[in-house]
């Protein structure tokens, strides 16, 4: 009998059945992370990785593991931005004091002050558009929300600028040198009071809340530990001319300081690589990630064994962020929609995965700045605090508000119009707050809200199916509130999805 005849010849059903349970034993064997992602699967991941996901996103995501889409998304980063930042950025250094102006020049400085802040905002909510890496963005905000610094005691636009990209150039690099350069960052010396610390009279705001935010996490240190750090920052200032860092010898204490049961003649970047030598430093941090990317709830168990790797990395930002990205909690059920999407989520994440065209950025920087996100202004140290602070009955509506008009913008542009670009229409857009800080703010916002397209069956036949179960599971992190209409089909389709409660999470 030939090999050829004898595989030719049907199995006996006892074999057949054998050998399909074992198959299927062995495909159950396989672990979970082995598997492709599928719709669901790539959604998840980019909602909370990005800002929205195109269907094309979806799609290509759709055939990857969970390995295979992390790394993707890891080796996309990039370290600068795609889009050129204001061309003020590279001028000459502007002092931020007001001393020997007039009363009118100082209003004036002032209000050029307020134009540059929000043309970086514009900016940064442009790039978070237009990027091609948007976890690279994704954790340039998660930095900016960890070393917290705001333009409005810093008083810089510049300063703030360069601590942006600062933070962006180390976004997915080393924490070590991350925490490095936040700490002498001249918007984080201004912020935390570094520059007025001296021997003799040390400030001790800087010592504390790089203990307790950013590095070891509250209860891990004792107030003589912040104490003897102060004297070790002191020194620490900006120059008036430049605005770039600068150490000022005869300032700093050079007296002998014990830090953390580390004793000796200590600077403040010897303190700073104490606080890295500390196992609770990375376990302080992915928890902070693991809020950030998964639940509100860490895991402590997982948390110190991915704590752990990131102390064996040296401290590579892309090892806790991978662990995370391929873990079974990112992607166990109870997980999904567990998360609030924040504003810069909400209105970034609507216009790009819905593919909306737009122009000037301004209608949606005064967007997130009413939900209560200002970018490069946190309201505190502690910055913004996420989560259920996101929702209250104001926000709500807003929010609301926004998708309702975003989506009805086709019908809403004879009324933008209707004042042949003269601003008497405005009363009926309701212009937000703000417009008066801009030169010719109102004109700018009318004129960029006629410049918003949305293309709904364009848009649509990305998904190849009209059945609004596949519409769902694109837009909504879970099942709706509200389920439509027999019959509701485009763009009214996207809209009651849009204003569904659940398009509110992630």
């Amino acid at each position: 009998m030939n090999a050829e005849w004898r595989f030719s010849q049907p199995l006996p059903i006892s074999r057949w059945v054998g050998r399909t349970v074992f198959l299927l034993s062995f495909l159950a064997a396989l672990p979970a992370s082995a598997a492709t992602l599928g719709v669901d699967g790539a959604r998840h991941l980019l909602s909370r990785t990005a800002f929205g996901a195109t269907p094309a996103e979806i799609e290509i995501y759709s055939k990857l593991t969970r390995e295979q889409a992390a790394d993707r998304l890891i080796a996309g980063a990039a370290r600068a931005p795609s889009t050129p930042p204001p061309a003020w950025i590279s001028e000459p250094f502007v002092p931020r004091g007001y001393r020997g102006m007039s009363a009118e020049e100082r209003m004036l400085a002032v209000r050029e002050r307020n134009q540059k802040a929000f043309e970086l905002q514009t900016w940064w909510l442009g790039e978070m558009l237009a990027t091609p890496s948007p976890l690279t963005e994704k954790m340039t905000l998660f930095w900016h929300n960890h070393f917290v610094s705001s333009q409005r005691k810093v008083r810089s636009p510049q300063l703030m600028y360069r601590q942006n990209a600062m933070f962006r150039e180390h976004a997915l690099g080393d924490f070590g040198k991350l925490l490095h350069a936040a700490s002498i960052d001249p918007a984080m010396v201004i912020y935390l009071d570094s520059a007025a610390s001296r021997k003799g009279k040390p400030n001790e705001n800087f010592a504390r809340e790089v203990m307790e935010l950013f590095t070891l996490g509250e209860g891990n240190y004792g107030e003589n530990d912040v104490k003897e750090a102060a004297r070790a920052f002191t020194g620490w200032s900006v120059h008036t001319e430049t605005g770039e860092f600068q150490f000022r010898p005869a300032l700093h204490d050079d007296g002998e300081k014990t830090v953390l049961g580390r004793t000796g003649n200590l600077t403040g970047e010897a303190v700073l690589d104490i606080l890295l030598e500390q196992p609770q430093t990375a376990e302080h941090l992915v928890g902070k990630m693991w809020r950030e990317f998964i639940s509100p709830r860490p895991d402590p168990a997982e948390v110190k064994r991915i704590a752990a790797t990131f102390r064996d990395s040296r401290y590579d930002i892309r090892t806790p962020v991978r662990a995370l990205l391929v873990s079974d909690a990112f992607y166990a059920p109870h997980n999904r929609g567990a998360l609030i999407k924040s504003p810069v989520d909400l209105v970034v994440g609507t216009l790009r995965q819905f593919q909306f065209q737009t122009g000037d950025m301004l209608p949606f920087v005064l967007a997130t700045n009413q939900l209560g996100q200002v970018l490069f202004a946190p309201p505190n140290v502690k910055g913004w605090p996420g989560g259920e602070a996101w929702i209250n009955s104001t926000t709500l509506l807003r929010r609301k508000a926004f998708l309702d008009r975003l989506f009805r913008v086709e019908e809403l542009r004879p009324v933008m119009t209707a004042g042949n670009g003269d601003g008497a229409s405005m009363e009926k857009m309701e212009a937000p707050r703000g417009l008066n800080q801009l030169n010719k703010g109102q004109e700018r916002y009318l004129r960029a809200l006629t410049d918003i397209r949305f293309e709904s069956s364009r848009w649509l036949a990305q998904l190849g199916t009209s059945d609004p179960a596949g519409l769902q599971r694109v837009v909504l992190a879970a099942a709706p509130v509200s389920v439509p209409s027999p019959g509701l089909q485009g763009m009214e389709l996207i809209r009651h999805y849009a204003l569904d409660p659940v398009y509110q999470l992630k």
